[in-house]
């Protein structure tokens, strides 16, 4: 600042000297208020301190998030890798394999081959793939299942192979292509395990008139998997769609062949062409990261799964590191961060009791009408996209009342939690519905279920409850039986799920007019359920 006179730089020097003694006045009654509340609120200190261990523990939980998002990513990559390289070698090998099958099955079925030399012949029926390391043989079985022709020319015709599983398939059909068999014990390899990949000879007028046959050793899957590393307490196997095992590492003789279908593991595989999940493996317990996907135009699924633990574990020695710096600082938030986790868990579980009470019948334990209106509507709307056929059945307990008026309400209950406990015994498949739909009947909704399939349910309820006695409350025991009605349908546009249900408990209705004790069904069942006529 510039001052041209005397009085008026005298003037700035005073006013300047007055606004820093006001300023400082202020700052100290400002400290002074700040120091009073901090002595009056003792636990601001608490709370500054926990907003600063919360904020560095959050900044280091977030780094150590994604730290762990990107070990997680990189071993789904590689094991998305290490599949796609066991499909590829399983795919090729399995698409060679077919082109020598199908020259062995035209070769068969011209009868001018049978009429060359031996040594010429099996030159025309078998190719030089059919010598491959792993193939225990390539073989021509008749229509008796004798063997005719082999590529090392070792012919046992005293061995019947009519029995086996490719066999009969083929034997049925003449549709089925390329046939993968379930693992076997060779009876011509001195019991050696093998799968058969077969194909089906026909004579030229299209009847059946053999198979033709190459058998590959179980130690052709596991070498595959030998090279693939997953760490020691990973898993890589092969298993087929059925669930089917046929190599798994590591190594476990009594595992081959073994089925895992009823594993929940496998059922997400089952259900999806490929992807990526975490789960405890049902053979050993160890969390792991499955990967899997099925090898193209084969039934066989590729799965790579490491420990969840190997994955994370150098991810883990660096966060100890990186925890034990913020340790001291976040002590505070570790308590109140588990005395509400504690607390949420206490109400979820509240919550989700609340949320079973409310969608389950209290005597019986199944589920109740909500469940079975909910569920009949997104199977409904499941089968319509689909063009599979629906079923439900409707069950009604003969002569209830008159049983509840001669042994009492009690023995009532008593009744149909046994009548409950019989229809949940012979629904077994997890995609079926079974609920209480009022008083003494129940509906079962069965997807995916034709007319026969859904008469022979109903059937097998009826016989079991026929085949139980209820202990009323007197000590004695009493027979009762039911009554079911059947229906089923392609749902089409326009139709209503619950129109499916009436026809059921149309079909009840007859059943019970025709003496009780007895299943009927909708003869018309397979036939799409017409569109709603306009009102």
């Amino acid at each position: 600042m510039r001052i041209n006179c005397e009085g008026g730089e005298a003037h700035v020097v005073h006013q300047t000297l007055s606004l820093r003694r006001r300023l400082h006045k202020k700052l100290r009654g400002y400290g002074a208020g700040v120091s009073r509340y901090v002595g009056n609120q003792p636990f601001f200190v608490g709370v500054a301190g926990t907003l600063v261990a919360v904020s560095m523990a959050g900044l280091t939980l977030l780094t150590l998030s994604s730290g762990r998002a990107d070990a997680l990513d990189h071993a789904r990559e590689t094991s998305g890798n290490l599949v796609a390289i066991i499909s590829t070698e399983l795919e090729r090998n399995v698409e060679i394999y077919d082109l020598s099958l199908q020259a062995m099955a035209d070769g068969a079925s011209n009868p001018a081959s049978w009429k060359l030399p031996a040594d010429v012949q099996r030159a025309v029926l078998f190719d030089r793939a059919t010598t491959a390391a792993y193939l225990g043989g390539a073989y021509v079985i008749d229509r008796e299942g004798r063997v005719v022709a082999s590529q090392n020319s070792d012919v046992n015709t005293a061995v019947s192979l009519a029995d086996r599983d490719y066999f009969l398939v083929h034997q049925r059909s003449p549709a089925v292509g390329l046939y993968f068999s379930h693992p076997f014990h060779s009876r011509l390899r001195d019991g050696k395990l093998s799968i058969g990949l077969t194909r089906r000879i026909d004579e030229i007028d299209g009847s059946f008139d053999g198979v033709a046959l190459l058998a590959i050793r179980i130690e052709y899957f596991q070498h595959l998997l030998d090279r693939i590393d997953t760490g020691r307490l990973g898993s890589v196997f092969i298993v087929m769609d059925d669930g089917t095992l046929l190599a798994r590492k590591p190594f476990s003789p009594r595992d081959i062949g073994s089925s895992i279908a009823k594993s929940p593991t496998f059922q997400i595989m089952a259900a999806h062409n490929a992807g990526t999940y975490v789960a405890n493996s049902a053979v050993d317990g160890v969390r792991r990261m499955y990967t899997y996907a099925r090898v193209p135009r084969t039934p066989l699924i590729a799965v790579v799964a490491p420990s969840v633990d190997e994955v994370l574990a150098p991810w883990r020695h660096r966060s100890r590191i990186t925890a034990a710096l913020t340790l001291t600082f976040g002590a505070v938030f570790v308590v109140i961060s588990w005395l509400l986790s504690l607390a949420l868990r206490d109400k979820l579980r509240a919550q989700a009791a609340l949320v079973r009470l409310a969608a389950t019948d209290p005597l019986t334990g199944l589920g109740n009408r909500r469940v079975l209106d909910t569920r009949l509507d997104e199977e409904w709307r499941r089968a319509r996209r689909s063009g599979q056929p629906l079923s439900a059945l409707f069950i009604d307990i003969d002569h209830f009342k008159q049983f509840n008026d001669a042994h009492g309400h009690a023995s009532g209950d008593e009744a149909l939690v046994a009548v409950a406990e019989c229809i949940s015994a012979a629904v077994r498949r997890w995609v079926d519905v079974v609920a209480r739909y009022g008083g003494e009947e129940f509906a079962v909704i069965l997807p995916d279920t034709s007319a026969e399939g859904a008469l022979k349910v109903a059937e097998k309820i009826r016989r079991k409850v026929q085949g139980q006695d209820v202990i009323h409350s007197g000590g004695e025991s009493a027979t009762v039986t039911v009554s079911v009605g059947c229906a089923t349908c392609v749902p089409a546009g326009g139709a209503n799920a619950l129109d499916l249900l009436a026809a059921a408990d149309r079909q009840l209705y007859v059943a019970k007019a025709a003496g009780r004790n007895r299943v009927s069904s909708d003869t018309l069942a397979e036939r799409p359920m017409p569109q709603d006529s306009p009102s």
